[in-house]
């Protein structure tokens, strides 16, 4: 604890006064933050470290494992987060980041690891679909580490699959207003691997380069197909 407290020293001592004015004005204005991420608790992963975000940029909702669990009417945490971000924030990204050597991950090919932990068991059943499509969609030749990254990424997808769900994602999907973002951090290199929803898989993006997106949004038609109009429709009815 005693370097957390040097910490603070230093941030009310050195970092702050150099900031006060922009602090200031999120106590006055509140917040307006151009995202959501969506990360893992693990504390070599720091969201705002690894975009370069300042105060008041990015919405961060960290759990283990970076899940999403599927919508539901009982509240949670993480889908509280969610409806806050895009409901009352308006943000208009929300990104689901995933990294090597999660631990979470690692419980998730061997449950035997988690007996002492029963909360993480029940919480990793959000991610059982990754662990599933590993084990039967990629090749029984890949050793333990790389099993252990490709849980990780397909995590992310799944992820990305749970966001879907939730009620005021999917409105601000369909009026085009919120575009989903599936990233991999590389603890070892710093690498950022993008997911590409077009081509299916994570890519590196070189400086310059569009940044390739996992779900985007659509317009709802105006006329939606099925619908007819009420006189068409008695006439049929009558005929």
């Amino acid at each position: 604890m005693g370097d957390l407290l040097k910490g603070i020293s230093s941030f009310r001592g050195a970092v702050f006064p150099d900031n006060s004015a922009l602090y200031k004005k999120l106590a006055r204005e509140g917040q307006s933050p151009q995202a959501l991420m969506i990360s893992c608790a693990d504390s070599r992963v720091m969201p705002e470290t690894i975009t370069q975000s300042g105060p008041g940029e990015l919405f961060v909702c960290r759990n283990a494992g970076n899940i999403v669990p599927p919508f539901q009417t009982m509240n949670g945490g993480v889908s509280s987060a969610i409806e806050y971000a895009v409901v009352a924030l308006g943000v208009r990204d929300v990104i689901v980041c995933g990294h090597s050597d999660c631990g979470a991950m690692k419980g998730l090919c061997h449950p035997e690891l988690l007996s002492q932990m029963p909360n993480v068991a029940a919480w990793l059943k959000h991610s059982h679909a990754a662990h599933s499509i590993v084990c039967e969609a990629y090749p029984q030749t890949l050793d333990e580490k790389e099993r252990i990254r490709a849980v990780a990424m397909e995590n992310v997808v799944v992820q990305l699959d749970h966001l879907r769900t939730h009620p005021s994602v999917a409105a601000k999907l369909a009026k085009g207003e919120v575009t989903l973002h599936g990233w991999f951090f590389d603890i070892e290199t710093g690498n950022v691997l993008i997911y590409d929803g077009t081509a299916c898989r994570f890519i590196e993006v070189e400086d310059g380069q569009a940044l390739p997106v996992a779900v985007t949004g659509r317009e709802v038609p105006q006329v939606l197909p099925f619908r007819v109009d009420a006189d068409t429709a008695r006439s049929a009815a009558h005929s």
